[in-house]
């Protein structure tokens, strides 16, 4: 299996994505994956670059024994296009901010994380509702259904 990029997106890069990109890297790591894969995680805004995971997103990852010590927020680039395998947004206005900055997305990296699930959909923005729960679970969910499609190579 060649090594797969994964970057996930959302809007500052201090909730979802960084919740999603701790999330992939323990699940890969429990799997036994890790030389396998590649995964960050970045905003499609510039109001967060530098701060640290929003504490309640880093407290629900240490809840389930995820460290997210030193991750910083920073903003997508167009150069991420050709560095990363896949590029997952939370939701569709991430997925059209990711577009402008890459310049649309020719060769189909682009996709939400939930499309991965059986409920299709945005992955709840704790930013806004304050429950961490069920952004733990959408983004969960999300990420063990796409390492398990990865995995069997789809």
């Amino acid at each position: 299996m060649k090594k797969i990029s994964i970057l996930f997106v959302c809007h500052g890069n201090i909730c979802r994505s960084p919740m999603a990109e701790f999330v992939m890297k323990d699940l890969v790591e429990k799997a036994g994956l890790l030389d396998s894969f590649y995964i960050e995680s970045a905003a499609t805004s510039t109001e967060e670059i530098g701060n640290e995971v929003y504490p309640p997103a880093r407290r629900k990852l240490a809840e389930h024994g995820i460290s997210c010590k030193g991750k910083t927020a920073r903003q997508m680039t167009a150069r991420d296009y050709d560095r990363f395998d896949l590029l997952i947004g939370m939701d569709e206005w991430n997925i059209r901010n990711m577009r402008r900055i890459c310049g649309n997305d020719p060769d189909d990296k682009i996709h939400m994380l939930l499309d991965y699930t059986d409920r299709p959909g945005e992955v709840a923005d704790p930013w806004y509702t304050g429950n961490f729960d069920a952004t733990w679970r959408d983004v969960q969910e999300g990420c063990s259904r796409l390492l398990s499609l990865l995995s069997k190579g789809k």
